[in-house]
């Protein structure tokens, strides 16, 4: 006996239920394992560069559940060196990398484009130096660090990109920064990042792509293949 073929309604039905369960998978990776990133700016080179796209892990510091806005457990706290991304202080929306330099509790500074961690300089292989000698006042700068400012006169302090601080790192918040350390707009400049902000960690580049390649047949040459599922560090 022939099968017969199922009513038009149950198909759709079948077809409508598919779909709403793989957009829940979607929803539920996306908001509490992993999420794409691209890297919008030239801040945390050489580690990421323009065109690189990647996958966020945001379970390993503990994933934010949507609409109830509650942290499940982390797996573990975020650490000095760690690449994270995190909400933009300034920017409501907006997700920005950088490189966790100064922990709680730190007394953190800045003497001639080296970075000191409790008086002692912090060695930094992975930093670039793309203008090293310019050094410009910021009043910005002054605005916030002069609240945490310790051992220097705060009527006196005029902090520059590259001579700042000793500042105190607040409880439960952060002092972030880019690699490229001449031309990252980071927490020197806005303050300290809350533990709240932090979304999660690079996992691993899933494409990269110089949009500047002068090869010919860029849809080929223009990738990076070289970079493709490398973990940022």
């Amino acid at each position: 006996m022939a099968k017969q073929p199922k009513p038009l309604s149950q198909t759709l039905w079948e077809w409508a239920k598919s779909i709403a369960a793989a957009l829940l998978i979607w929803f539920f990776l996306r908001a509490l394992l992993i999420e794409a990133f691209r890297i919008p700016s030239g801040s945390m080179e050489n580690t990421l560069l323009i065109g690189d796209f990647l996958f966020v892990n945001k379970a390993l510091y503990g994933a934010e559940v949507p609409i109830i806005k509650k942290r499940l457990p982390a797996f573990r706290e975020p650490q000095r060196f760690d690449v994270v991304i995190f909400e933009s202080v300034e920017e409501p929306g907006v997700s920005v990398v950088k490189r966790i330099i100064g922990m709680p509790g730190d007394t953190i500074a800045m003497e001639n484009n080296v970075v000191y961690i409790n008086g002692k300089p912090l060695d930094e292989p992975y930093v670039i130096h793309t203008d090293p000698t310019t050094d410009p006042e910021h009043p910005q700068m002054r605005a916030w660090q002069r609240r945490y400012l310790v051992g220097r006169d705060p009527r006196t302090y005029r902090p520059t990109l590259k001579n700042w601080g000793p500042l105190v790192v607040p409880p439960d918040s952060f002092f972030v920064m880019g690699d490229n350390r001449d031309a990252s707009y980071d927490s020197r400049y806005w303050g300290f990042l809350g533990r709240d902000r932090i979304k999660g960690r690079p996992l691993f580049i899933y494409f990269s792509y110089d949009k500047n390649g002068v090869l010919p047949l860029p849809f080929l040459t223009a990738i990076r293949w070289e970079r493709i599922l490398s973990t940022p560090h």
